[in-house]
């Protein structure tokens, strides 16, 4: 795929990562020119540098938006026209101060970037654990593979961000629509504040699928 992404930080280094290595073409776009150009560098495998215009250009298959909450929709509105057909991928986390949501009661950071960019698919997904996380090769825990949700509307977006997820070593679930994305976002912050504030291991607080609806029944 010729994949484009916004944002020179540690999610944009560690998912490039796995997709230039998974034989995928890389435009690293930022506003800072010498950031991109070492971030670029540093990823490898003919990744390339640009400006944040130029990686949506030549994101034809898919824009990573690793930028902070809000920053995505600002450069979507600047861009306009141009991200028309795109497929942008969201992995944000509107988290504030007191891990409270930054978009309080409305719409969710994946909705407002489809609102700044009309004409593109906007895919959630990558928003639930740490960059580190995703610089592991494979991310597998007690020999399984970490599931990472994805909820977006185009079923054509859909399986383009579920190859990334598996190019990543890691299986894509479906998470629903685009309207669940705020579920996603939600679950971070409450992640975030279980493992920073409370030290607590988040996920303790979920049965296995066995007992989801209850423990199994005996047959009399």
């Amino acid at each position: 795929m010729r994949i484009g992404v916004w944002g020179t930080g540690g999610m944009a280094d560690a998912l490039a990562g796995h997709w230039v290595r998974a034989g995928h073409e890389v435009t690293v776009g930022g506003r800072d020119a010498r950031k991109a150009e070492r971030l670029a560098a540093r990823i490898g495998g003919g990744a390339r540098p640009a400006g944040l215009r130029a990686a949506a250009e030549a994101g034809q298959d898919v824009v990573l938006v690793a930028l902070p909450f809000g920053a995505g929709a600002d450069v979507a509105r600047e861009l306009g026209p141009a991200l028309d057909g795109r497929v942008l991928l969201d992995c944000s986390n509107p988290v504030g101060p007191g891990f409270r949501l930054l978009t309080g009661e409305g719409p969710s950071a994946a909705r407002r970037l489809a609102e700044a960019a009309p004409g593109a698919q906007v895919v959630k997904a990558f928003n639930l654990c740490h960059e580190d996380v995703w610089r592991m090769r494979p991310p597998v825990f007690d020999g399984r593979p970490l599931a990472v949700p994805v909820c977006g509307d185009d079923e054509t977006a859909l399986a383009r961000v579920r190859a990334l997820v598996r190019d990543t070593g890691c299986e894509p679930v479906s998470g629903g629509g685009l309207e669940r994305a705020g579920l996603l976002e939600a679950t971070a912050a409450l992640f975030i504040s279980l493992w920073v504030s409370e030290g607590a291991d988040a996920q303790a607080i979920a049965p296995p699928l066995s007992h989801a609806s209850g423990p199994p029944r005996r047959e009399p």
